[in-house]
């Protein structure tokens, strides 16, 4: 099955993405950000309680995952519109992809 590669290049639907990848990139300036203040604190939890911060891991494991999420939408890898416009990611890349087959099935 061959598309039309005009169409996929005018339609509403890539300036539509245009729009979301730029919201993307500006949302993940923002993210490293995050990132940074997250290992460093992290850092300094182990430095004086001699043990990790239980509740950082799990938010730095899904922030890890969001910034994945955004990198395939701005690849192109995925179609799927990352946080906010879908649900913020839990656990691994590989347990919200599962989650994401299983939503495009449904549509």
């Amino acid at each position: 099955m061959a598309t039309d590669p005009q169409a996929t290049t005018s339609g509403p639907s890539i300036w539509q993405r245009l729009l979301y990848m730029i919201l993307f990139f500006i949302i993940y300036g923002v993210t490293e950000f995050v990132i940074y203040a997250v290992v460093i604190f992290q850092f300094f939890a182990v430095l004086i309680t001699g043990r990790s911060n239980e509740r950082l891991l799990v938010f730095g494991q899904s922030l890890s995952t969001y910034v994945y999420q955004i990198m395939r939408f701005l690849t192109f890898n995925s179609e799927q519109c990352p946080f906010p416009i879908a649900a913020w990611p839990n656990g691994t890349p590989a347990d919200n992809a599962e989650r994401e087959i299983y939503d495009d099935e449904q549509k």
